[in-house]
This record gives structure tokens, sequence and C-alpha cells, in this order.
């Protein structure tokens, strides 16, 4: 299947750089993944589309202060690291710029010393394998030296990082939000929730690799980067039921509907409390196990998660749905608009 399937063309103005003032006053595009009808919508509609007994499914991993800005030891030059991944015992993957800087062996300082790293080797991807050396606890030394790794098509500053987290996030390991629940304040949830459809949460480290443009000519030869997951038994239990009992699983961005489909599809569409690594890839062709219903916001063009909503709703469905959206000038990516496919 070609890539360029899944190009558009999208004005610049049209990439939110900032989140609105009021989390649920975004616009929803809802799709009909069936027959591919269109409305135009807000955010609060959401609760209107959501049924008694639907399963609506979050995950609560929290954005990491993941950006720090060092010192090469002897030189002073400066470095700047992204953690993408903890690899354990205070290693951790990690972008560098200038990576040239960072070869194998190489010290870097961070906050006068609070916090050191070593190289010690570079990915096939040309990323870093760091330790890091430190006293006390990393993620209090990390909340202290480090930033918000906003991603890069944002070029504006935010000026309360809790708005590049979700009100649920519980769980820190991310390098990116998961940001189709960006939209969800703690009352409206409540609201959801008082209506009879069920909340339940996984957990999905979210990785740059998620967002990264697909190199290869065809989607096939496209290679996921793996991300960490967990699945608690509650929301198993939760998810099985609804599903025996012909009940709607509700996914609430791309994140928690690879960690369900990851689960779900090694166990016969059924969940289990689990956890693990998944470089899932869903694109058109691929059947789904649990999901039947999907929010999300607006993507890159011939990214992975175009291919995902692609193959939920159909190709020519989605393609409709973005040209009708850039039509309406909808806020696209991570701080813009909602689409609802059910």
């Amino acid at each position: 299947m070609d890539v360029q399937q899944f190009d558009f063309e999208l004005p610049e103005h049209l990439i939110a750089q900032h989140p609105l003032e009021d989390r649920t006053a975004s616009r929803l595009l809802v799709l009909d993944k069936q027959t591919g009808s269109i409305s135009h919508q807000r955010f609060t509609d959401l609760i209107d589309h959501l049924q008694p007994g639907d399963v609506l499914v979050m995950n609560d991993s929290r954005v990491l202060p993941a950006r720090l800005i060092g010192e090469k030891a002897g030189t002073g030059a400066k470095i700047e690291i992204l953690l993408l991944k903890s690899l354990g015992d205070d290693r951790w993957e990690t972008l560098v710029k200038p990576g040239k800087r960072m070869k194998p062996g190489t010290e870097v300082v961070f906050g006068n010393g609070l916090l050191r790293c070593v190289c010690e080797e570079v990915t096939e991807t040309g990323g870093r394998i760091v330790r890091f050396l430190y006293e006390g606890i990393f993620y209090e030394i990390l909340d202290q030296l480090g930033s918000m790794p906003l991603p890069p098509y944002i070029h504006a500053q935010l000026e309360d990082s809790e708005r590049y987290q979700t009100v649920y996030a519980r769980e820190r390991g991310s390098a990116a939000a998961p940001t189709a629940g960006l939209h969800f304040t703690k009352p409206y949830l409540e609201q959801i929730a008082a209506k009879g459809v069920q909340l339940a949460y996984v957990t999905l480290h979210v990785g740059l690799g998620t967002f990264r443009p697909v190199s290869a000519d065809t989607v096939e030869e496209h290679v996921m980067h793996a991300e960490y997951y967990e699945i608690p038994e509650k929301t198993a239990e939760l998810v099985n039921k609804a599903k025996a009992e012909g009940r709607r699983v509700i996914a609430v961005g791309t994140t928690s509907c690879r960690t369900l489909e990851t689960v779900g599809r090694a166990n016969g569409g059924r969940l289990v409390a689990t956890a693990g690594w998944t470089d899932i890839f869903i694109y058109p062709g691929y059947t789904f196990s649990i999901l039947d219903g999907l929010l999300t916001n607006f993507h890159l063009p011939k990214s992975t998660l175009v291919m995902l909503v692609s193959a939920l709703a159909g190709k020519e469905h989605v393609m409709n749905a973005y040209r009708a959206a850039i039509q309406e000038e909808y806020r696209f990516f991570s701080f813009g608009d909602a689409m609802l496919i059910v």
C-alpha cells in the first residue's frame, strides 16, 4: 500500500499552537464508520453519542519533563537530551542534539552536577543509550531540571505545563501526551460516568516513534517503535464483560486503541491483566478485536496515526473527513480539535 495515499495538504495556520482556555471548548467532527457521514459539533456533544453501558478507555500515562539541557564535561559545549524510554538500571534511550558531540564515553553534566549521564552506545536509529548518575530520587531531580518536550510543530511556549497533561494522568513515563484525552475535564468525566458510561484506564508510555513520519515508500515496510503498556485487572474485567454483553468499547486516543488491540489480538478478542512492550502497527486491512469506536485528534499527513484511523473507518471516509475538517478550519494536532468515529 502506497504511503502517498495517506498524504494531504494542511495549511500551516490550522496547526494549533495553544490549548484553548477551556479544555472542553474544542470542536468535534463525528464520523460514521459505516456510512462515512459527517457532522460538525462541539466536544461537549460527545456525551450525546455515548450510551449507558459503553466502556470508555483512557490512557493514564503522564508526560515526563523529558527535555534536559546540559554541558559536555571538559568542553562546556551545550547538549540537549530528550528521554524516550527507560531501560532500567538508570539507563535510558534518548535523542541527542547535536549528536556528533555525543560519542560513546561522553559525559554530560546538568544543573551544576546535580545530574550527570554517560553515553554508552549509539542506536540503529541514531539515538543514544545513556546511563544517569545522581544522588537522591531520579524523578524528583528530573522535575527540577527538565522541561516539557512539546512536539516540533508547536512553536509557542506553554505557560502551564499541566495543559500538556490529561486531567487523569498518573503513571509517569511518556515522551509525548496522549492528546485525545486533553479535551476532558474532571467535571465532564463525572457527567459522562453519571450517564452510565463506564470509565476504564490503560497505560501506554508514548514514545516519539508513534508520531514519526513514515519514511518508507509502502506502508508494509514501516517498522514501529516499541512502547511499554500495562492493562490492570479492573479494565480487563470491564472490557470483557462489555464485549460478552454486546456493549461498545470506545478508546480515547490511538494509544489506548493500540494497547487494547495488542492484548485483545493475542487472546482471541479478550483482555487479560498484563504488561509488556508493543510495536503493533494498525493500518487498513487490520481486523479489530476489541474496539468499536475511537475519539482522536487530527493527525499528521502520512503518519501511522492516520493509517490507524483509516483502518477503523475506511481510508476514503477518513480522507473525506480530513478534507472537510480543513475546509471548515478545524484546529489540528496536539492542541487541536477532536474527531469521534462510531
